[in-house]
Order: C-alpha cells, then sequence, then structure tokens
C-alpha cells in the first residue's frame, strides 16, 4: 500500500469517528515544501461546506480522532484548514528496507484487470518511419508499467495488412520470383518495392489490371494469392520485428492481429448495424448517423461502414476489432496509441460500439491520442529532400552519435563497451526524449538536447545510475551485502526516503491517465534529490560511523534499484559503468 493510500485509509477512518459523511474524503497530497509537512490532508475544508462548519475547527476534530500509530510523528492544522504531516522517520525507514528488498512488490495492484494495448500498428506494405514512432514507445511503456503492477497485459499491433494496395504489390512480387529473385531479396527494401510496384502499375494497364483482378481474388480466397500474401507479409514483418528488438519494444508476431484479421466478420457486422436501424443506405453507400457527436448547425457526423461499391472502411475493421477484444479478449480497458489527428475516428467509434452493444457497459474505450514529431523548421519531420524518414535510418545516426559522444568522454573502455553503452544511450535517448514530452503536444526533434548528459534525458538518467554504482566499487562492497537499521536523520535522507517510497504513487498515476511523462519527470526529480542528497550526506568519507555508512548505502542502492526499474518500465536500458 502506497503512503497516500495508507494516509487516506487512516484520515478517512478518522472523519467518520469524528461525525463526517462517509462522501467526504481526505484529499492527501504531497507537501511542497518539508517545512509544511511531507504530505498534507485537504479534506477538512470540503466537509466543512459540506456541514456548514468552520474548517480550521473541523480539522482539528479530525486530528483529535486520528488513532495514534508507528506512521505519523506529528500533525498540525494551518491556514485556512490544511492539516500538514509529518511522516515518522523510523517509520520511513523500515519502509524503505522493506522496499529496497522487493521493490517489485511494492508496485503490485490490488486489483488486476484484463487490459488491452493498441499501439505501433505499421502499414505492412512499407518500411516503419519516424511517424510510427510514438505509438511505438508510448504504448510500450504503458505495456511494461501495466504487466508488471500485475495487469493481464494483451499487446495487439492492428498491422496494416489488407487492401486493394496489396493486389499491386503481390502482382510484382510474383513477377519478381518469376525471375529467380526470392522474397527476402525483392523486399529488402521494401520502399523502394512499393515505389517500383507503383510506378509499374501506373505505366502498364496490363499489370493495373492484373493488380485489380489479384484484389478481387485475394479477398475471395484464392490459395495461391493468400500463400504469397503470407510470404509477402511475413518477409515484411521481419523489417518491423528488427526495429523493435533495435527499440527494446515488447511486441513480437504473436502479438499481431492486423485488418486482415476482421475480414469475414465486416458483412455480418454491416448487417447487426442494419438490423438495429442504426445504418442506413445513403447514396449507395451505408452510413451511420451520430447525432451524438453533431457539429456545431446541428449535423450528425456521418461514419460509413461500407462504400459504394461494396467496400470496407477502417471504421468497419475497428468496430469488428472492438467486439473481438470484448467478447473474446474480456477486456477491461483498452488503451489505443493513434495519432492526434484520428480523435474524431475514435470518437465515432467508440460512440458507434457503444449504442450498437459491441461492448459491456463497464469497458473502458481509451484513446490517448499524441501529436506529431517536428523538425528544426517547425514542419513534420522530414529528410533533407523531403522524403519521409525511415525509423531504421533514425535509430542507425542516434546510435552512431551516441557512440561518438562517449568516445570523447571516456577514453577508457573496450570497443565493445563503446558499442555497447552507444547503442544504449542513443537509443535510451531518442526515447526518453519522447516518454517526456507531453503527449498531445508537437515536439521538435533536437539531436543535441536529447544527447545531452545534463538536464532531463535519458544519458543523464543512465549516467546517474552508473554513478551511484561507482559508489559501492569505490567503498569495495556488494549492495547485497549492506544491511542494517536505515537511520534518517539529516533532512536530505528523509527527503530522498520519501520520494523512493512515492514511486508507486507515480506508476499508479501514469497507469491511470496513459501519461508515461510523469514517471520521467520523477526519475529526473529522483536523480536530482539524490545528488543533493550524496552532496550533504558524506558516505565514504573519514570520520563518518559505520552505522551511518551502512545506512546511506542502502539509501545509495535504493535510489540506483528505482532509477533501474524506473527506466526499464519506460524501456530503456541502463549500465553499470559509462
Amino acid at each position: 500500500m502506497t503512503i497516500r493510500k495508507h494516509l487516506a485509509n487512516l484520515f478517512h477512518t478518522a472523519m467518520q469517528s469524528a461525525g463526517i459523511p462517509e462522501t467526504c474524503l481526505p484529499h492527501i497530497v504531497p507537501g511542497k515544501k518539508a517545512a509544511f509537512g511531507d504530505y498534507q490532508a485537504n479534506g477538512a475544508m470540503a466537509a466543512a461546506k459540506v456541514m456548514g462548519s468552520q474548517p480550521r475547527k473541523l480539522a482539528q476534530l479530525i486530528v483529535d480522532h486520528l488513532a495514534p500509530g508507528d506512521m505519523i510523528d506529528t500533525l498540525e492544522v494551518a491556514g485556512p484548514g490544511f492539516i500538514n504531516i509529518h511522516l515518522n522517520n523510523g517509520w520511513l525507514g523500515e519502509q524503505i528496507a522493506a522496499f529496497r528488498r522487493q521493490p517489485e512488490q511494492a508496485i503490485k495492484t490490488t486489483a488486476p484487470q484484463t487490459i488491452v494495448l493498441d499501439y505501433s500498428s505499421p502499414n505492412l506494405a512499407k518500411e516503419m518511419h519516424v511517424g510510427h514512432l510514438r505509438s511505438t514507445i508510448i504504448g510500450d511503456a504503458l505495456a511494461r508499467i501495466l504487466e508488471k503492477q500485475g495487469h493481464h497485459v494483451i499487446r495487439q499491433n492492428h498491422v496494416g495488412d489488407w487492401g486493394t494496395q496489396f493486389g499491386m504489390l503481390l502482382a510484382e512480387l510474383e513477377d519478381h520470383l518469376k525471375e529467380g529473385e526470392t522474397a527476402s531479396l525483392a523486399l529488402s527494401d521494401l520502399e523502394a518495392f512499393y515505389q517500383q510496384a507503383k510506378r509499374h502499375f501506373d505505366a502498364s494497364a496490363d499489370f493495373a489490371q492484373k493488380a485489380r483482378d489479384y484484389v478481387v481474388k485475394l479477398q475471395s480466397g484464392d490459395d495461391r494469392l493468400l500463400a504469397l500474401w503470407a510470404q509477402f507479409k511475413a518477409t515484411s514483418f521481419a523489417h518491423s520485428q528488427a526495429i523493435y528488438e533495435q527499440l527494446n519494444v515488447t511486441l513480437t508476431e504473436r502479438d499481431v492481429r492486423g485488418e486482415s484479421a476482421y475480414n469475414d466478420d465486416l458483412a455480418t457486422l454491416v448487417v447487426r448495424l442494419k438490423a438495429q436501424q442504426l445504418a442506413v443506405e445513403d447514396g449507395g453507400a451505408t452510413v451511420v448517423f451520430l447525432e451524438e457527436l453533431a457539429d456545431k448547425e446541428g449535423n450528425p457526423s456521418p461514419v460509413i461502414v461500407r462504400k459504394q461499391g461494396g467496400g470496407f472502411l477502417y471504421a468497419t475493421t475497428d468496430l469488428a476489432a472492438i467486439r473481438y477484444r470484448n467478447d473474446v479478449l474480456q477486456a477491461d480497458r483498452i488503451l489505443y496509441f493513434i495519432d492526434a489527428r484520428q480523435s474524431l475516428h475514435m470518437q465515432q467509434v467508440f460512440t458507434l460500439a457503444r449504442k450498437a452493444g459491441l461492448v459491456k457497459d463497464t469497458l473502458s474505450l481509451e484513446h490517448h491520442p499524441f501529436g506529431t514529431m517536428m523538425g528544426g523548421d517547425g514542419k513534420p519531420f522530414k529528410t533533407r529532400g523531403g522524403g519521409t524518414v525511415k525509423l531504421a535510418d533514425l535509430l542507425a545516426e542516434a546510435v552512431a552519435r551516441a557512440e561518438t559522444l562517449v568516445r570523447q568522454k571516456n577514453t577508457g573502455l573496450t570497443e565493445d563497451e563503446y558499442r555497447e553503452i552507444g547503442r544504449k544511450v542513443g537509443i535510451g535517448a531518442i526515447k526518453y526524449a519522447d516518454l517526456a514530452k507531453t503527449r498531445t503536444h508537437d515536439y521538435v526533434f533536437d539531436w543535441n538536447a536529447m544527447l545531452s548528459f545534463e538536464g532531463n534525458t535519458a544519458p543523464y538518467l543512465q549516467y546517474a545510475y552508473t554513478r551511484i554504482r561507482s559508489i559501492f566499487r569505490k567503498a569495495g562492497v556488494s549492495p547485497e551485502a549492506m544491511n542494517g537499521a536505515i537511520t534518517l536523520h539529516h533532512e536530505d535522507e528523509k527527503a530522498i526516503a520519501i520520494k523512493l517510497l512515492q514511486f508507486p504513487e507515480v506508476l499508479e498515476q501514469v497507469s491511470v491517465d496513459a501519461y508515461p511523462p510523469q514517471l520521467c519527470h520523477y526519475l529526473y526529480n529522483l536523480a536530482s534529490d539524490f545528488m543533493r542528497f550524496y552532496e550533504n550526506c558524506p558516505i565514504l568519507k573519514e570520520g563518518v560511523r559505520q552505522e551511518e555508512k551502512t545506512s546511506r548505502l542502502q539509501l545509495c542502492d535504493a535510489s540506483a534499484v528505482t532509477l533501474k526499474l524506473g527506466l526499464e518500465l519506460l524501456g530503456i536500458e541502463t549500465m553499470e559503468k559509462m
């Protein structure tokens, strides 16, 4: 149980004992300044409004009804009715000792859910580009956090693997195979292959007709084309898998459930919507008009579920996917990490899914949008030639830049260490620069800022971790050998202890909001608090008592453990030296 929840339970019990209605909550928040308490209970003011009483008198009444215990040292009523809470140092020391031994146990939820995460979703017709980065790493960070908390997490990589473009691509691939080329060789550069197929399509009427015929045959279940399509998918996804592995992303082929998986359900779904009198024929297309999302003039929001020619759209596929996730996967929450430009589309899909009864009332449908990665010119990130930046190229450059930087800062490493540290720093910098930003905002891609060893960056946090570990090497002791009482005499000892114990609280909030910046800022503040503690609380200097040294080394270890775990949950690797 987190500090905040523990305090909330204590104060809620005291409030009820004081005759305050059960619906009034204590509103526990961390203190802004240590002098005004480690935490603060602000519920007396809201309760006073409900009861028509004076806030300060009610706050004192709550304090008078608090049962004595080991957790709280002192309480004081301040201002218009705040209750400042000073935690007991001995209790904090015991909590830190337990947290240090089992940090992962401390973050476990008491109410596990089945949570489906829809993220990454590249188009298998092309190579992954920078536009896939945000969905991939934000979604994966949440998957890691929720899983570590004990939720049953189901990753769903809703790849683009169906549609008219595949007729053209399969016709092109067939031509390459006839010439003796292997699929892996032909598709070694997906972008070039796609462009070649498009040129072929535009230049040859016969090829274009063949491509259109292949679309019909593929969607009709032609065995030969389905086999060719499966070969294309497998080879194409290998490109994505290589990116995931380089990015340290947990998605695998097992998590792929693309558009094609729902193909057989689409016609049935449209029939259902028409039977429910939700969908109507309009100009040859089948459309649902949603009054709930009407514009300012009162015009309902149209959702086309079947085109005039009989084809289906993304909305139809997404509805089928929601039904599958509700009925088969038995989800309690579904989190979609999709570009903010798709916000209206997701609103339409969610609204229609509920109207049609495709999901249970208790299912939480959540779109967590994100902005665009921009170049220095304030426009969407592009190559110098104006083309889309391949994600593989971006990652390769990040690793190369990071390795150069590491070589400049440290000349005492082996070649393998330079490469390994360069890889971890480069990939970590790319990911953290994105994860630390306000998710819904666009942000400017800046190599110098993200690779800096100063400020709120991955290199700074990775270095902070290695610096803590170096303390144990200097001391000539193993962290595992450090035991004994953790005593908190200095204000900076107490500050770092409280910061460490807030880790589970932060993760709880991140999992509710699906908002990784909260964890990033926590880790940065933890590293900053640690540096202040290290500067003001000597550890290895002469004259430090052994008991104090052992206690402080345990605080060091707990800080390192938390930094490492926090970065791991963001998908960022650490190293023992740097």
